[in-house]
């Protein structure tokens, strides 16, 4: 999937807060994405590639060092999301030796990669947002396609190499796929399974179902 000089981009928006990691930063957003969710916010990251902008890691490094000063002063830097950054650890390992440790980098991801490309990042990412989805296997495959035996897995390996302190896990109550009691039984599990302290529980708001 990845070509380590140019990789397929959505976009990417500038000077945000509170949304993507401390401080100001930049979300940056990949096409590609190994889930199908029926409810997905970002469809154009894997319906269409025709068109896709394609960008090399010294290219987006040039565009957001603009920010430079606003990344450095508020303790921000660039967010990676989709899409499904993880897809591309090559081009983001890339980027992060260009910014050489200055800036904050965050991970927006499902965990559903393999476990080597969490590996290569292992060393540059200052906080992972990790949208879990559900934590019962048959609710998680019914709305996304796929099992979630590789997101448990990763998230377990996850916590013992870096900590909970660096992950904040998003947990959804997604309409007619999950309940509300699910959505507690996922968080129980979450807290008791795997010591995630940082739980961000939210509602989708559905506008468009795939």
């Amino acid at each position: 999937m990845e070509n380590m000089k140019m990789v397929p981009t959505i976009g990417y928006e500038r000077l945000r807060m509170g949304s993507d990691g401390a401080g100001i930063t930049t979300l940056f957003c990949f096409w590609g994405c190994p889930l199908k969710c029926k409810y997905c916010l970002n469809p154009q990251s894997w319906k269409i590639k025709k068109g896709v902008k394609e960008v090399s890691p010294e290219q987006l490094y040039q565009w957001v060092s603009v920010d430079r000063l606003y990344f450095l002063a508020t303790g921000g830097g660039v967010t990676f999301g989709g899409g499904e950054p993880l897809l591309y650890p090559d081009f983001i390992a890339k980027f992060c030796s260009l910014v050489n440790g200055e800036w904050n980098i965050n991970i927006e991801t499902s965990l559903n990669v393999p476990q080597e490309n969490l590996k290569k990042l292992i060393d540059f990412v200052s906080h992972y947002y990790i949208d879990i989805k559900e934590m019962n296997d048959i609710i998680y495959e019914r709305y996304t396609g796929k099992s979630n035996s590789q997101v448990l897995s990763n998230l377990k390996w996850l916590v013992s190499v870096v900590g909970v302190d660096k992950i904040t896990v998003r947990v959804p109550l997604i309409p007619e796929f999950n309940s509300e009691e699910d959505v507690a039984k996922s968080i129980e599990v979450l807290k008791t399974e795997f010591g995630i302290k940082n739980i961000d529980q939210f509602n989708y708001q559905i506008v468009n179902k795939i």
